[in-house]
């Protein structure tokens, strides 16, 4: 019988852990894990098998997917323990309509108390974005760029549900970015909405804000569509 891959085989852990560090750096590692794709959508972490592998005990790692479940990369299922996620399924449509509300009031809450430095770190991650081929490092900028206009808005609740759905596009983005064709626009959309941001003008920000969204929709939407009738005609 053919054994499983083992989904955890990726991750090397070269030193002992402090103590006061484990939670963080488990925590760290799997994210990462998860989101480049070495630990898949569907896969079972197992505390204890987890805890032997960063040579620690069961409670940093308990702790360490608690976090990660918050952060909504990981499900809890009965009999299962805590499961890899999916991808954006076939509500993207309503995935994006939370989004828009949700990120259009923290760039309107966040744009009168953004500094010249967070405008500095918002162009760099553009210009990163322009030269950047591998889509797995696209994904990332894209969340950074967005965060960077975000992340002064005084509600950290509201910031900690965008981040959320920025790490799940992330994701998406990383394993269907190539096949769906985006590009050079979005480039353009982040560039013009850096610069209503510059100008402070609230109003303008939010409908570019809205605009690059619901581009975004359209075009994961008619992905996921091509992909499902594909599925339907292939023969089973």
């Amino acid at each position: 019988m053919t054994q499983k891959p083992n989904p955890l085989s990726s991750i090397k852990v070269n030193s002992p852990i402090p103590a006061h560090l484990a939670r963080s750096v488990i925590e760290e590692t799997l994210r990462a894990a998860i989101l480049d794709g070495r630990i898949p959508c569907g896969a079972a972490l197992r505390q204890q098998d987890l805890a032997d592998l960063f040579g620690v005990s069961r409670m940093p790692v308990r702790e360490a997917l608690r976090q990660l479940e918050a952060q909504e990369l990981l499900n809890v299922i009965a009999h299962k323990g805590a499961v890899v996620a999916p991808l954006v399924q076939g509500d993207a449509a309503e995935t994006y309509a939370l989004r828009i509300l949700l990120e259009a009031e923290a760039l309107r809450l966040s744009i009168p108390l953004l500094t010249a430095d967070d405008f500095e770190q918002a162009a760099r991650y553009i210009d990163e974005l322009e030269i950047e081929h591998d889509y797995t490092e696209i994904g990332r900028l894209n969340r950074l760029f967005h965060m960077a206009l975000y992340h002064r808005a005084p509600n950290r609740r509201l910031l900690k549900l965008i981040e959320e759905g920025l790490n799940e596009e992330e994701r998406f983005l990383r394993f269907n970015l190539e096949a769906m064709g985006l590009g050079k626009l979005s480039q353009d959309d982040h560039r013009a909405l850096l610069r209503a941001a510059e100008d402070r003008d609230i109003d303008l920000s939010v409908k570019l804000l809205e605009q690059h969204l619901n581009r975004g929709v359209e075009v994961i939407t008619r992905y996921l569509d091509s992909a499902e009738s594909k599925s339907r005609k292939t023969p089973k």
